[in-house]
């Protein structure tokens, strides 16, 4: 039996008053989900805040800004210097973005511009299977696999050295630089490439001239983030780079960084409420800090350099 005029009706306001309560319940909880990630973040930032400041309390911040000297378990006489720490990390980040740029901007260049439908399918997704890799498994492969590559090169490359693990977190890092220049190459418009090959352009030359240019500001946020995400890695550094805070950027010798640091502590080194304890928390702000910088940077080129087609 066909439903009548007056029971249509009736059905298609039922169904409009229904999809109309969804309408007014997924913003809120849209809004709950984005305030939870903020709330996450305010109280990440107010524990390092309260800790760091106890830190402080026993150690003089002028000391911590300005020492070279990282001596946190001298029982009588600790440093708490923080450069060597800030030094080494810097080295770590620096060697990895001397591999991943060069490798990670081709790598871009050659899927966006080159390679085949087909090609970039099968190339693409085994590409970003670096980023899926534990880092704990890139640490053991710095150290029992690059370092001694590396020793047959530099016979007096001591086994915990900054060179082997910058070199591979370059290499963990390449993704992230590939794959978010790839697409900020891939957001050149079509007919920019037309024109210039129409100029009897080459396609390298519009690869260097044309798509490069046009993309430059993704190409510097997907580096600047890359640098954030280099300084900020712990099991690689923590694994293959030793544990001596070292003052300088000599990459054949012994380093810890700030991640290296926070975790050797956390491995239970020290004791709860201990000024060794609190000096993690310091740390950590720092780093928080080095990120935070990282993202503004990323940020302001971003908006700086931004073509609009």
């Amino acid at each position: 039996m066909q439903p009548t005029i007056r029971e249509l009706i009736k059905e298609k306001k039922q169904a409009r008053s229904s999809n109309s309560r969804i309408e007014k319940t997924m913003p809120k909880v849209f809004f709950l989900m984005a305030a939870f990630s903020i709330l996450v973040t305010i109280g990440i930032v107010y524990t390092l805040l309260i800790e760091t400041f106890y830190f402080f309390t026993q150690v003089s911040f002028v000391d911590f800004i300005t020492g070279t000297e990282w001596y946190p378990f001298f029982g009588n006489d600790p440093s708490f210097g923080i450069w060597p720490l800030v030094s080494g990390t810097f080295t770590i980040a620096a060697i990895a973005m001397m591999v991943a740029v060069p490798l990670g901007l081709s790598s871009a260049v050659y899927l966006s511009e080159y390679a085949s439908e087909r090609n970039r399918k099968i190339i693409k997704p085994i590409l970003e299977v670096l980023a899926g890799v534990p880092t704990v498994v890139y640490g053991l492969f710095a150290l029992t696999f690059v370092t001694p590559l590396l020793q047959s090169f530099i016979p007096t490359l001591p086994i915990f050295n900054a060179l082997s693990p910058g070199i591979v977190v370059g290499i963990m890092i390449i993704p992230q630089v590939a794959s978010l220049s790839q697409e900020a190459m891939n957001a050149v418009p079509q007919a920019m490439r037309d024109g210039a090959f129409a100029l009897g352009a080459t396609r390298l030359e519009v690869a260097l001239k044309i798509v490069i240019p046009g993309s430059l500001s993704g190409i510097i946020s997907s580096l600047v983030l890359a640098l954030s995400r280099a300084i900020g890695e712990t099991m690689i550094v923590a694994t293959a780079a030793g544990s001596t805070p070292n003052m300088g950027f000599n990459p054949t010798e012994s380093i810890q960084t700030m991640t290296a640091y926070i975790v050797q502590v956390s491995m239970g080194d020290a004791t709860f409420g201990s000024t060794i304890y609190y000096s993690i928390y310091a740390v950590g702000m720092l780093l928080f800090v080095f990120t935070l910088l990282m993202n503004i940077i990323a940020n302001y080129f971003s908006r700086r350099f931004r073509e609009v087609y």
